[in-house]
């Protein structure tokens, strides 16, 4: 069994900022050593997370009115309260979604479905540079 790990770098802007990164980990699925096995797509942050989605103008548009009115971000928090950095909402957001997902390996493509893109949402208040780590699992 072989291990590979990456790192993307994403500039994200925040308030449920949405990026598509299938491509750049098919990229990395087609340039490893490993054809078949799993890859785990990891986003070291409390504010942002991964998750796959239909990446369409609409289906995006639900997505971030859905997640202010699950947690508006002009609600009180007593994350605020504590750091006053005005994210309480944010994270609250990302734990909803998770920091991870896995997906299957098959030929050096993603197994995944016709209308589903792996998709980093930064949930945050201000710009960030983030990272993403992705671990390729196979032989």
């Amino acid at each position: 069994m072989k291990i590979e790990n990456h790192m993307l770098s994403i500039n994200a802007t925040g308030n449920t900022d949405i990026h598509d990164i299938t491509i750049e980990i098919q990229n990395l699925i087609i340039s490893s050593n490993i054809s078949i096995g799993n890859t785990t797509i990891f986003t070291p942050s409390s504010t942002s997370a991964i998750t796959t989605m239909e990446f369409e103008s609409g289906c995006i548009q639900d997505f971030q009115d859905h997640f202010k009115a699950v947690a508006n971000p002009n609600e009180f928090y007593k994350h605020n309260e504590r750091w006053h950095d005005g994210n309480g909402h944010s994270h609250l957001c990302a734990a909803l979604i998770g920091p991870s997902i896995s997906v299957p390996v098959i030929n050096k493509e993603l197994h995944l479905g016709m209308w589903q893109q792996i998709v980093f949402v930064d949930f945050d208040n201000k710009p960030r540079q983030r990272k993403i780590n992705v671990q390729i699992i196979g032989q």
